[in-house]
């Protein structure tokens, strides 16, 4: 895994949006199209925000999917991760994209769903994926102990204290009570599939996650640890997420 630390947040999110619009460009001079996975958590929303500004970019050729979603969310739900997609990322594209393929954690047949993701992942190989890590050292909603060995594409997760303390602390869902216990997430084995990986981990409160990332054991007791294998995976890290970091 190659390691950049920026000064900040912002210069960490452009040097990262620098580096995808890059992949991207060669992807699509190459092939003619490219499968861009992204991660739609705040801390991605303004590396997204200077990757639609990146020149140079036939978003006409590229096919979006995304991570996770809640299951039992409405669609227009402000904690949604379909909503903050749009928001933050497909609305302020200069073009439509080929094709979005949404996470949808309001269908009436879950199960269902994740099947069908399998197939459309098999046939729409992901080219660059953008991930964060969580405070729990998820990846995606892939709590621990993370599944480390399935060959789903998408899973139905159950979300631990950890993780749902932080979407509520970070001020999605008005109590506890009202943060989902389920989720559907794309599967670490799945994401290891990316050809390239770009991880973006801004803020103090993600550190300790990302010391036992970059320094600890590979385990699904810590999931994003599983990323040091992947043989073209990049992290970008501001200075007060990677405090930590004896190296």
């Amino acid at each position: 895994m190659d390691l950049k630390i920026l000064k900040n947040k912002t210069e960490m999110s452009r040097a990262a949006a620098a580096h995808g619009a890059e992949v991207l460009r060669k992807v699509i001079a190459e092939k003619g199209a490219a499968n861009l996975l992204a991660a739609t958590a705040p801390s991605q929303f303004e590396m997204l925000g200077f990757l639609t500004r990146e020149p140079g970019i036939d978003w006409s050729k590229v096919t979006l999917f995304h991570l996770d979603e809640y299951i039992g969310l409405p669609e227009g739900h402000i904690a949604g991760f379909r909503l903050n997609l749009r928001k933050n990322f497909i609305d302020l594209l200069p073009q439509p994209l080929a094709h979005v393929y949404f996470v949808d954690g309001s269908s009436p047949d879950v199960p269902g769903f994740c099947r069908s993701m399998k197939q459309v992942l098999a046939d729409h190989p992901i080219d660059l994926a953008f991930v964060g890590v969580g405070e729990n050292g998820h990846l995606a909603f892939n709590d621990p102990p993370a599944d480390f060995d399935t060959d789903e594409a998408y899973l139905i997760v159950k979300l631990d204290e950890v993780c749902r303390h932080q979407q509520y602390g970070e001020g999605w869902f008005p109590t506890m009570e009202a943060v989902p216990t389920d989720a559907i997430s794309m599967s670490v084995p799945q994401i290891m599939k990316s050809k390239v990986i770009i991880c973006v981990v801004p803020d103090t409160r993600k550190a300790e996650a990302v010391k036992n990332m970059m320094e600890g054991e590979i385990t699904n007791m810590c999931p994003a640890s599983i990323l040091r294998r992947h043989p073209a995976c990049t992290t970008y890290l501001d200075e007060s997420a990677a405090s930590l970091l004896k190296k």
